[in-house]
């Protein structure tokens, strides 16, 4: 990352990152090592760890990576004051905004569990800065209605414009164009998409009670845009929400989920096969820990994990059925779907198989051959965008002409079974 992209704190950041590593790295090489002499007949001190001299050369290596680490810690702690005074903090950038959101998605929950500062915390944004959801809270042109923009894994908000203008300036955005002349106004979400989607959803359910609690004017309607996993975070969100009867639910109207993995993405799975194949071997299990330094966001995704009791108690890395708790779409409430494909309108094989490259059809249609958990959107709620990626789906012209259509009709919400897909 270019200097004008770094602050003071993230010379701490990265040497925790760096110690992390290098326990990391050695701790896997010790396991191979001993792999070898056990496949010799030497026996191991415990699982992964070697005896005699071998053991205390890497026993002392952990040791002095531990020490440095918590000197550098500490070192850093004292200089950030000083280098703050003397350095003006760069302003946010695009750049540097993408690449601490790619970091969060792969390791957020390591981040966010270790306190390194960068660890995304969640905020809700209007007008490219943070809301303060404090008494006499302002917001310039707030209206009564909001629309809350929630992005997916490894995103940040910024990425609802659709190009960066020059020198990183704001791009256009194609959803402001749509919300601000429907009297909406928007507001963005910006989360560590590398924890727990039910971690997440908690969250956010409690910073939108504080929302509109203090939004500037009372809120009569709250319309969602949900990209990829932004749409697990909301339906957990709304159902811890009604789980405690908070207010905020009441006012929600319409959610539209775009590219959304309700049963999860292949990728996923197929990163979990990895996990055991390497497990399979003595020589290759220490490697599988490589894989399973992927977050908890990213094995949510297994399924589409969107409650505690999805996860809790159990391995994520062990492969194991479909165990999720069914939780339909909120009664009330207008839910849409929009999936991608990257095929053509006649080439059934690319929309069964390939979806939009990262979730296909059936998933983001809430399809499955559970009736329990298939999602009720009616037929007229949802939508195909062909030749479109999962990327894409953020600006693209015709799903945001979808989106507004959706918007301006009117009709009661009832639910119905979905066509199938396939």
């Amino acid at each position: 990352m270019p200097t004008k992209h770094l602050r003071p704190s993230d010379l701490r950041a990265a040497a925790a990152l760096a110690t992390q590593a290098t326990h990391g790295i050695a701790g896997m090489t010790e396991a191979v090592h001993q792999s070898v002499l056990g496949a010799m007949g030497a026996q191991a001190a415990a699982p992964g760890r070697t005896r005699g001299l071998t053991g205390y050369v890497y026993r002392a290596v952990h040791g002095v990576t531990a020490l440095l680490g918590k000197g550098m810690q500490s070192g850093f702690a004292r200089l950030e004051p000083l280098l703050e005074t003397l350095v003006d903090a760069p302003p946010d950038t695009p750049q540097r905004e993408a690449v601490l959101a790619a970091l969060n998605g792969v390791l957020g929950d390591r981040l966010a569990d270790d306190h390194n500062p960068l660890a995304t915390p969640m905020t809700l944004r209007a007008q490219r800065r943070t809301l303060s959801l404090r008494p006499g809270m302002t917001v310039d042109g707030a209206t009564d209605k909001i629309m809350l923009f929630t992005h997916g894994l490894c995103m940040n908000d910024l990425q609802w414009q659709q190009r960066p203008g020059p020198d990183g300036a704001p791009g256009s955005d194609p959803w402001q164009a749509l919300a601000v002349p429907l009297g909406y106004t928007p507001v963005y979400l910006r989360y560590n998409s590398g924890r727990h989607i039910s971690q997440n959803g908690r969250e956010l359910a409690a910073l939108l009670a504080q929302l509109l609690q203090h939004w500037p004017v009372a809120v009569r309607e709250l319309t969602v845009v949900a990209h990829s996993m932004g749409g697990l975070v909301v339906r957990s969100a709304v159902d811890i929400a009604q789980g405690q009867a908070q207010h905020w639910p009441s006012r929600l109207k319409n959610i539209f989920f775009l590219g959304t993995p309700h049963h999860g993405a292949p990728l996923e799975r197929a990163g979990n096969g990895i996990d055991l194949l390497l497990g399979s071997s003595s020589f290759s299990a220490p490697l599988a820990k490589l894989g399973q330094l992927r977050s908890a966001g990213i094995t949510d995704l297994r399924y589409g994990f969107t409650a505690d009791a999805d996860w809790l108690g159990r391995d994520r890395f062990r492969r194991q059925p479909d165990q999720r708790q069914p939780m339909p779409l909120p009664a009330g409430v207008a839910c849409h779907a929009i999936a991608a494909t990257t095929g053509t309108r006649r080439s059934l094989l690319a929309e069964r198989l390939l979806g939009d490259g990262l979730v296909p059809l059936r998933s983001a249609l809430g399809q499955h051959d559970d009736p329990a958990r298939s999602l009720a959107f009616r037929p007229q709620d949802q939508a195909i965008a062909y030749r479109t990626s999962h990327i894409q789906l953020l600006s693209d012209p015709e799903v945001v002409r979808t989106v507004g259509a959706w918007l301006t009709r009117s009709g009661p919400v009832t639910r119905s079974t979905p066509p199938d897909s396939r």
